[in-house]
C-alpha cells in the first residue's frame, strides 16, 4: 500500500485464506454439541462464470475430479443473480470430505486465474426441527458468517446467527461487519 492510499483511507483487501475452510470440521462439532445442528453433507461454491472456453474447461476438470471418487455427483446450477453454484456432497454426511471438495473447487479456480470470480462457499446444517443454518465463507474478505433463514419467506433468524457467531468466535475467522452478512436465499446446497 502506498502513501497516497494511506492518506485517502484506501486499504488492500484481505487476502483469502482458503485453508481456513479446514477449520469447519471442528466448528461443525461445536455446532452439533452446543446447538444440536447436524451437517447435511452438502456444501457449495458460488462464482461469476466468465465467458470463454478456458473457464468452462476448468469447471469441467473440477467436476470430473470430484466425481471420480464415486460419491454423489457434483451439481452445477445458476441462480437468479447469474452466479454459478457447484454443489458437493457426501452421503452419509462427512464434513471433512465436503470441506476438502470445497477447497479443491476454490483452489482449482484460483490456480487457473479465476480467483476474482469467486463469491463465497457455504456448508449447510439442520437441527432436529429442520431449521437450516449455513456457514458462509466470503472469499474476498477471508471471513465466515452464519446465515439462518427462517421457513416460509425471506426472513432470518438473527438470534440464531448471533448465537452461532458467539459460539464459533475462537474457531473461525468471523466477519465482524454485520452489514456484510449477506443473505443467500435459496442457495444451492443449503
Amino acid at each position: 500500500m502506498g502513501f497516497l492510499d494511506a492518506v485517502l483511507g484506501r486499504r488492500k483487501p484481505a487476502r483469502p485464506n482458503l485453508d481456513a475452510l479446514f477449520a469447519l470440521p471442528n466448528a461443525a462439532i461445536s455446532l452439533q454439541v452446543s446447538l444440536d445442528m447436524l451437517p447435511t453433507g452438502r456444501g457449495s461454491v458460488a462464482f461469476r462464470a466468465p465467458e470463454g472456453r478456458a473457464f468452462a474447461d476448468v469447471v469441467d476438470e473440477v467436476r470430473q475430479l470430484l466425481d471420480a471418487d464415486g460419491g454423489p455427483p457434483v451439481e452445477a446450477t445458476v441462480d437468479d443473480f447469474g452466479f454459478t453454484w457447484l454443489v458437493v456432497g457426501s452421503d452419509p454426511p462427512d464434513v471433512p470430505t465436503v470441506v476438502t471438495d470445497l477447497h479443491a473447487v476454490n483452489t482449482s479456480l484460483v490456480e487457473a486465474g479465476f480467483g476474482p470470480q469467486l463469491l463465497c462457499s457455504l456448508l449447510s446444517f439442520r437441527d432436529v426441527d429442520e431449521r437450516p443454518l449455513s456457514l458462509v465463507y466470503l472469499y474476498k474478505r477471508g471471513t465466515f458468517y452464519p446465515f439462518a433463514p427462517m421457513p416460509g419467506g425471506e426472513q432470518r433468524d438473527n438470534v440464531l446467527e448471533l448465537r452461532v457467531r458467539d459460539l464459533l468466535a475462537g474457531e473461525l475467522p468471523l466477519e465482524g461487519d454485520l452489514s456484510r452478512w449477506f443473505a443467500v436465499w435459496g442457495a444451492p446446497g443449503q
